[in-house]
């Protein structure tokens, strides 16, 4: 049977570039390292959520929303500056600052006395947070190459999903007995243990020149840009339905200067920048931008699906919100399937299969769902989600290998860095999107009678489902079958948006994956005994 181009390519690479590195402990010191700031990161995220309505009231406000908006705003738009700072600072005084700032932010809101603390304080959280994602995947690419990744992400993966169901118990255990405080107090001894595994076992080099040559280094117009436009869209999607209708100027105004914005910071990085905060390198082939595209669709479906599933089962199941993130668990089905997706990488050296058949399988999912009623049995559902979780790990831990096979590995930092912000600023639109379509669809179903006694805006369902015990037995049926039939409108909608996702794949080609790290930034000893040629003899090839 003749070779494929890809096992041809592979064949023509150095034998010893075949070849997994052993990990000694050194690495696994690090992993540690990286794994309890991740966990960090995670906890928070999702613990906060379930607190909102308790901290709102007990610090007498009603804008709980930007709560949680500052935090997704401020880590979105610093990640891309991560990667600038981690390339001209190095890893680990830029992890270290991230830390502090995550444990800065966690004291000032676990002191807020009033919203205005506590926004403060979660937008400085923010920026600690979105550099701990960052930077454990820059310093994961560093000491492990693109050829073996998928094994450890893994691992990262498992850290994320532990966190994640952990966290909305935690943070509902606390606010329940009016100690919602120690929500943001408790991350004060784990940055402690986070900071002291970094100090310890992270050995990585530091690059040199000094502070004031390192600053002029930075792309503080590429920065500024990101962040303007990153914040303006945010702040659209935030105030849209809410603060004030989509329709408004207040909303799109704000929404089109960003969206263009971010059409000049691209354009910006390409041709003005001297020192670019993401290379256009990085986006200058179809493969990578096919990554990039497939990152943004499947973050939309993956929160999506984890905000509107438990709406699923307390408005028409009738179940408390403890008991929803129990039956959520069926979407940990994510987590096997990110570990199995990148053994199966690291196996075969192919990434579009498994990819493929990710967006099959949420295609499916999606499609069940987009099939529920009321009445339909709990079982059913969880059923779907588990379906559906397979599709979204399959994709969640692949997207990163078409992105970096056609870059080379000193493009790491950069490349991952934008990963992750168009990760994070997709996630805002996945939960725009689903309280629009639901805001809209609950409102067209039900009686203008029933609506108004509830608040206007995206909050109207979460306002209605307390109700619904306690109304008859006729009205009761009405709202449930309005809710069932509302999010099957928005299950159809997310099926559009991971067809895109399935369409964008297409793009990428199956290139070899390099078995090089950059040696510039792993000096522990797990690079493969390969010189900067052999780079480029897999460029050619590639």
């Amino acid at each position: 049977m003749p070779e494929s181009p890809f096992d041809t390519a592979k064949a023509a690479l150095p034998k010893q570039q075949n070849e997994s590195s052993k990990k000694g402990l050194p690495f696994f010191l690090i992993m540690l390292s990286l794994c309890t700031t991740l966990f960090l990161y995670a906890l928070e995220l999702t613990a906060v959520s379930t607190a909102l309505p308790t901290i709102a009231n007990a610090l007498h406000s009603t804008e709980f929303i930007w709560v949680g908006s500052a935090y997704a705003l401020s880590s979105t738009a610093f990640l891309p500056m991560s990667g600038g700072l981690a390339q001209t600072f190095g890893r680990r005084p830029t992890l270290l600052l991230c830390i502090l700032l995550f444990c800065i932010g966690s004291a000032i809101c676990g002191a807020a006395t009033n919203m205005d603390m506590m926004i403060a304080g979660r937008t400085v959280q923010g920026l600690g947070g979105g550099g701990i994602q960052s930077l454990a995947y820059i310093v994961l690419a560093d000491l492990v190459s693109l050829e073996e990744r998928g094994v450890y992400t893994g691992i990262f993966g498992i850290t994320f999903c532990i966190a994640c169901f952990i966290g909305p118990v935690v943070g509902g255990s606390l606010a329940s007995e009016g100690n919602w405080r120690w929500l943001f107090y408790l991350n004060l001894p784990i940055c402690g243990l986070a900071a002291i595994l970094v100090l310890l076992f992270m050995k990585l080099p530091t690059p040199p020149g000094s502070f004031s040559s390192k600053l002029r280094r930075l792309d503080w117009i590429g920065n500024f840009i990101i962040v303007a436009s990153t914040t303006s869209c945010t702040i659209a999607l935030t105030w849209g339905g809410i603060i004030a209708p989509w329709s408004s100027s207040r909303v799109l105004v704000p929404l089109i200067l960003g969206l263009v914005g971010l059409g000049v910071f691209i354009l910006y990085e390409a041709i003005f920048a001297k020192f670019p905060l993401i290379p256009f390198q990085v986006m200058s082939n179809r493969t990578s931008v096919s990554g990039y595209l497939q990152t943004f669709f499947v973050a939309i479906v993956a929160l999506g699906s984890v905000y509107f599933i438990p709406v699923y089962y307390q408005a028409c199941k009738i179940v408390s919100p403890i008991r929803s993130g129990v039956l959520l668990l069926g979407l940990s089905s994510l987590a096997p399937a990110f570990v199995l997706a990148g053994i199966s990488v690291k196996r075969t050296g192919r990434y579009r299969p498994q990819m493929y058949l990710g967006w099959m399988l949420m295609l499916i999912g999606l499609g069940l769902l987009s099939t529920l009623r009321a009445t339909d049995s709990t079982g059913r559902t969880v059923g779907f989600t588990i379906l559906l979780g397979i599709g979204i790990g399959l994709e969640y831990s692949t997207t990163v290998f078409p992105v970096q096979a056609p870059l080379p590995v000193t493009l790491n930092a950069s490349s991952l860095a934008f990963l992750l912000f168009i990760r994070s600023f997709a996630t805002v639109w996945g939960v725009t999107i689903g309280s629009a379509v639901l805001q809209n669809q609950i409102k067209s179903r039900l009686s203008q009678e029933f609506v108004s006694q509830f608040p206007e805006g995206v909050s109207i369902a979460y306002s209605i489902i307390p109700t619904i015990p306690s109304l008859s037995d006729t009205l009761r049926i009405t709202v449930q079958t309005a809710f069932a039939d509302s999010l099957s409108v928005f299950w159809e909608v997310l099926i559009g948006i991971a067809g895109m996702g399935l369409l964008s794949s297409l793009l990428m080609r199956g290139l070899p994956l390099s078995a090089l790290t950059d040696e510039k930034w792993n000096t522990i000893g797990e690079r493969d005994g390969v010189s900067d040629n052999h780079e480029k003899e897999l460029a050619a090839a590639a």
